[in-house]
């Protein structure tokens, strides 16, 4: 038996058969008929005996940290939720879960839930895997300590009295690794308050690289962003890069896993390296740079987050990485940027420099060209927008729709075939420095223009879903028996949306006007 065992429920031990996008079926609503799609979406991720040979970048990272700070490799186990019980014994003393929306408050989940009336699948595997643990705990008399950790405890701790029910022992929320050591033996001497708040952040020696193979190949080389939009998280870190040597180190460690590829992790890509923090013009060479090094020892690579601006702003920057990757009609690069908002007036009140080095009356236009630099360089941005910002109107909302509708009618038209992006709309969250503000509830704060955004925003979704699934499922299973339940889903989703829209006297059919389009940049370079 091990003295500490690391998991995660079952949403984040599944690669869903690697189909695009569909990590964020743990989003979803938790209904019958989902319930008897998800064993065949459902892939886990390789394990031997129980422990895990692939896993969550986040629970290497904390397996990492513990064992640099002086436990040993017998001591720690990162571990399948269904086979805890193999390493659970008198010497367990705590076992930890990295959460990343336990209760379903997560801005997809939100929308997905229709404001959290319904559970989600997030919520119902994370439930379940507290209520195995605590019952191997109470069945066989042990002592061990159940620890909550990752992106998605401030749920619990907003929920504090239902945590401490579920049998939740302690709750760690920050960046750990500088600390990590000290805080798991104060909770072994049960001297260890129930919200563990680390103080200050660890400097980048102070961040182990990985042991053992991540998910996807994730390496990580930034944290933190620097924009300061005030609704976002990543904006109260203090940003800081990853050496190229402590980077190919993880490369190194996932190639040994038979890895051969890398999922470049960061809050922001095209921020890596920043200079000049008064405009946010990219440091190209230094971008760049970093992807060459990588591309020299893995077969393939992709960043997971980015923002659109630097790629208007520096027309070089997606052509070169485009050669370093290896990008083109049968490889596209996916990326994550924030479109967030289409109103010039919350991005000045909200986010001003995230459009920088352009103005907040700039950023629609700014989308549409940077769109059209990702594709025209084989890129494709899943972009997510937050519906409901404090002080968001009607009109501002409208804009938002009146942008995804040209994207989606007009765009793509124009693009012939060429256009690729999905839309995602977000609940705002109160997080950040909005903490204290209230959050978006589709079931209550729903308007015309609103439901506008989100309809339009699912029409993309549903565009490229098709469109993925001819390119990218090949296998026996998911093709023939997978495929057609995912398209049929599709199209429920699209009715019943339409169908919720109609309830409330809206009509999804409206006509919007489409922004002017120009599908080539015109925008005068700073």
């Amino acid at each position: 038996m091990v003295r500490i065992v690391l998991t995660a429920d079952d949403t984040l031990m599944s690669s869903f058969r690697d189909i695009p996008l569909a990590d964020f079926f743990g989003c979803a609503p938790y209904t019958l008929s989902l319930r008897l799609i998800y064993p065949f979406l459902d892939s886990k991720l390789p394990q031997v005996n129980g422990i895990m040979k692939e896993a969550p970048y986040s629970l290497r990272k904390v397996e990492a940290a513990l064992l640099s700070s002086g436990y040993s490799e017998d001591e720690v186990v990162v571990a399948h939720p269904r086979y805890l019980h193999r390493f659970i014994g008198d010497d367990t003393e705590i076992v930890g879960i990295s959460a990343m929306d336990p209760f379903g408050l997560g801005p997809v989940t939100t929308m997905f839930t229709y404001g959290g009336s319904v559970e989600s699948f997030s919520e119902h595997k994370f439930r379940e895997l507290v209520r195995r643990i605590r019952g191997i705990r109470e069945k066989r008399g042990l002592k061990f300590k159940i620890v909550v950790g990752g992106q998605g405890v401030w749920q619990l701790v907003r929920r504090e009295d239902e945590s401490k029910k579920m049998g939740i022992d302690h709750v760690v929320m920050g960046e750990t690794e500088h600390v990590i050591g000290d805080i798991f033996r104060s909770i072994e001497k049960d001297d260890a308050n129930w919200l563990i708040v680390p103080r200050g952040f660890p400097n980048v020696d102070e961040i182990p690289p990985i042991v053992n193979p991540a998910y996807k190949g994730m390496v990580e080389v930034m944290r933190g962003c620097g924009r300061g939009c005030d609704f976002c998280l990543p904006n109260i870190r203090t940003a800081r890069y990853m050496p190229m040597e402590k980077i190919l180190r993880e490369i190194q460690v996932n190639r040994r896993g038979g890895i051969r590829r890398a999922w470049v992790h960061s809050d922001d890509i095209f921020l890596y390296k920043l200079e000049d923090r008064r405009y946010f013009y990219p440091n190209r060479e230094a971008v760049v740079g970093l992807f060459k090094g990588i591309m020299k020892e893995v077969d393939d690579a992709n960043p997971t987050h980015g923002s659109i601006a630097p790629v208007v702003a520096d027309p070089r920057l997606l052509p070169d990485l485009s050669k370093v990757l290896r990008a083109g009609p049968r490889h596209w690069i996916g990326i994550q940027p924030g479109m967030e908002t289409a109103s010039p007036y919350l991005i000045e009140r909200h986010m001003r420099n995230k459009v920088k080095p352009f103005s907040p009356e700039e950023w629609p236009q700014v989308i549409l060209e940077g769109t059209y630099a990702f594709n025209s360089n084989y890129w494709f941005p899943a972009y997510t927008l937050v519906l409901g910002l404090p002080g968001e109107t009607e009109e501002d909302a409208l804009e938002t729709a009146r942008l995804i509708y040209t994207m989606e009618k007009v765009y793509r038209k124009e693009m012939n075939g060429l256009a690729r992006f999905v839309v995602a709309s977000l609940a705002f969250v109160p997080m950040a420095a909005l903490e204290t503000e209230r959050g978006f509830d589709p079931a209550e704060f729903m308007t015309e223009a609103r439901f506008l955004v989100v309809y339009w925003s699912w029409r993309t979704v549903i565009t490229e879903v098709e469109r993925s699934l001819k390119m990218f499922v090949h296998d026996p299973l998911t093709k023939y028996l997978v495929r057609p339940i995912i398209r049929l889903g599709s199209q429920v989703i699209i009715s019943r949306l339409r169908a919720f829209g109609r309830r409330l006297g809206f009509d999804p059919d409206k006509r919007l006007e489409p922004l002017e389009m120009r599908v080539r940049p015109t925008i005068t370079q700073r």
